[in-house]
């Protein structure tokens, strides 16, 4: 059995020796290479005194030293924690700060933020870069980790309970919090959707995610599991999508797993009529709500491939799933996310945490093996965010609170109504953020669509939107006003709706409603509008 993430490489790299197991940038590693690297590496951190359950960063553009380094972390006890390479340096050298971290890896490209790092933080060593003048931490070369010579094996015990790494929260405000995970958690989602995806050894997966978003553990650890390769898709190359689409055909894509945003970038300026993609048999998108127009246009395009909506807040990694069958032309609601992964139980309750019939809406709860062990030096969040149901008096069930509404159909799939801090009152009556979402985008014009509010000044809400159009497509504020009263009631009708050429976005690719937000509440009218 395997019980631990550096486990499962050392089981992998003697099945598969020679089998690549990491690709980037047309070059790549074999699981030989990789478990002799992650060992030089996790041998180079215990001798600068890193020890089991520490934190270590990773601050390094996605590439084949990214994932040596993970591995490495892990394989000498530590837990990884992803620096987002794109992050303002104020905010990772709080992250480093809270979570003690006193190694990084890091590269030369990097060194200029690492200098204001190393004078804001504890920092005590890089690993990636070598003798700095100027820096009075300890410097050790890549050189070292990559020597072909050197067959270190790391003296450490790593069992299912000790973390295998924190993921810090995005976002442009706020104080990030620290979610953590433990091997269990990665393991028991890394081999449900092994089994359920089918992968092998010959399966070809995108990394398409940041190293600091959790869809990057299906990436890493699904593929490991199975032998196969992942395919790293540099920072680069997914701002435009049709270089994306070629990487998918000159790496022969097999199991491509994004964010519906990137899909819909492929879809209308990827070129993919120009594309063999006939390798690629599985689509999983997660993150956010695909719109159900964008998705069957996407699945009419691509009609020999499987689609899958997977759901599942950081906290929880994946836990629950939807194979997406054939959309009708009619069919306008939002895709269900489905059916409870196996060894995941989900409870629906109401405000008072008791537990509502099926066909009716209420919180979801969530308990099972990929749940997380809580927030790094949050009592207060970990408080908050677990419900703890008493069983026969003498032992406690503990469920994650996600914030996520949702609804259970008959036939057992869960329906997903929007986040509980997305329902809000506006002119004494309860409105869903997301459902006004949902109206704007049955507009046949209407490509994206953003709602948040808006202070009235007087204490209460006001409802705005903004919208990105088609292409060549006109939209005005008068016939979407017109277009979303048709299907919601007025007091649900945005005051005002913005056509913008984009929006601002978070650094995994979501949709900034927050910057939307405060873009807003600037006093000039066309603060949004641009």
């Amino acid at each position: 059995m395997i019980f631990s993430l550096p486990q499962a490489l050392d089981k992998t790299a003697v099945t598969y020796p020679t089998h690549e197991a990491i690709r980037c940038n047309g070059k790549g590693i074999t699981y030989a290479t990789l478990q002799q690297q992650a060992n030089n590496l996790a041998v180079i951190l215990q001798q600068q005194g890193v020890q089991r359950g520490d934190r270590v960063g990773v601050y390094i553009n996605k590439d084949v030293e990214s994932a040596v380094s993970i591995y490495g972390i892990m394989k000498a006890g530590a837990a990884y924690v992803p620096l987002d390479p794109f992050a303002p340096v104020e905010r990772l050298s709080y992250v480093i700060n809270d979570c003690g971290i006193r190694v990084i890896t890091t590269k030369q490209n990097k060194l200029a933020q690492v200098r204001s790092m190393v004078a804001d933080t504890n920092l005590s060593c890089l690993i990636g870069v070598g003798p700095q003048d100027g820096l009075d931490v300890t410097c050790i070369p890549w050189e070292q980790v990559t020597d072909p010579d050197r067959h270190d094996v790391p003296d450490i015990h790593v069992i299912e309970q000790d973390l295998a790494y924190i993921l810090y929260t995005s976002g442009s405000t706020g104080t990030p919090k620290g979610i953590m995970h433990t091997h269990r958690s990665a393991l028991s989602f890394a081999e449900w959707a092994c089994e359920v995806y089918g992968l092998t050894a010959e399966d070809r997966v995108t990394n398409h995610a940041p190293y600091h978003f959790d869809l990057s553990t299906f990436d890493l650890f699904a593929t490991l599991l199975a032998g196969g390769t992942t395919i790293i898709i540099p920072e680069y190359v997914t701002k435009f999508p049709a270089s994306h689409s070629q990487l998918l055909q000159d790496e022969k894509i097999t199991v491509s797993y994004t964010v519906p945003f990137a899909l819909i970038q492929l879809m209308e300026r990827g070129a993919l009529e120009a594309r063999d993609l006939s390798a690629l048999r599985w689509v999983l998108f997660a993150g956010e709500v695909f719109p159900t127009k964008h998705l069957r246009e996407l699945m009419k395009l691509w009609p020999d491939k499987r689609f899958s909506n997977l759901y599942g807040p950081t906290e929880t990694n994946v836990c629950t799933y939807y194979h997406v069958p054939q959309l009708a032309e009619d069919y306008e609601d939002t895709i269900p996310i489905g059916l409870a992964c196996a060894n995941e139980e989900m409870l629906v309750v109401d405000a008072d945490n008791a537990p509502v019939a099926p066909g009716e809406v209420g919180e979801l709860l969530v308990r099972g093996g990929t749940v997380m062990r809580g927030y790094w030096g949050r009592p207060d969040l970990n408080e908050k965010g677990f419900y703890r149901r008493s069983v026969f008096g003498h032992y406690e069930d503990v469920f994650y609170r996600t914030g996520d509404l949702v609804l259970q159909e008959p036939d057992g799939n869960f329906r997903y109504f929007g986040r509980k801090d997305r329902q809000v009152k506006t002119r004494g009556y309860r409105v869903e953020l997301d459902e006004v979402e949902v109206a704007l985008l049955s507009h046949e014009d209407v490509k994206e669509a953003a709602v948040y509010t808006v202070s009235d000044g007087n204490g209460s809400n006001l409802i705005e939107a903004a919208v990105i159009p088609n292409e060549n497509a006109e939209l005005t504020q008068n016939l979407l006003v017109k277009h979303v009263g048709e299907k919601l009631p007025p007091y649900a009708v945005p005051n005002k709706i913005h056509v913008m050429a984009d929006f601002p976005r978070t650094s995994t690719g979501k949709i900034n409603r927050r910057e939307l937000q405060a873009m807003a509440e600037q006093p000039t009218e066309t603060a949004v509008a641009g």
